[in-house]
């Protein structure tokens, strides 16, 4: 690890202010942008590698924020998705 690494990392819709508090974020991009962050700055493949899997797993259990909401799929909130991204981390370490 280069501790003299540097890299800015943040999902591309930023901070989204105008639905701050209202649990409708997907937080996955924020989450994803950790995983580059390990990545690329801190060379920390393993651990990227486990978060972007348990990205892919909380997505395969079908919830989904809003935004990326279809029939058939559980709706959640910004919470409850990053709950479950923690849930499928932890059966991973």
């Amino acid at each position: 690890m280069d501790i003299n690494a540097k890299g800015m990392y943040e999902p591309i819709h930023g901070s989204a202010p105008d639905i701050a508090n209202q649990g409708i974020a997907n937080p996955l991009a924020t989450i994803l942008s950790a995983a580059m962050l390990l990545r690329y700055t801190f060379d920390l493949a393993g651990a990227a590698d486990r978060i972007e899997q348990a990205v892919n797993d909380a997505l395969n259990l079908n919830v989904r924020t809003v935004d990326i909401y279809s029939a058939g799929m559980q709706k959640v909130s910004t919470a409850e998705m990053g709950d479950a991204v923690v849930k499928a981390l932890k059966v991973r370490v």
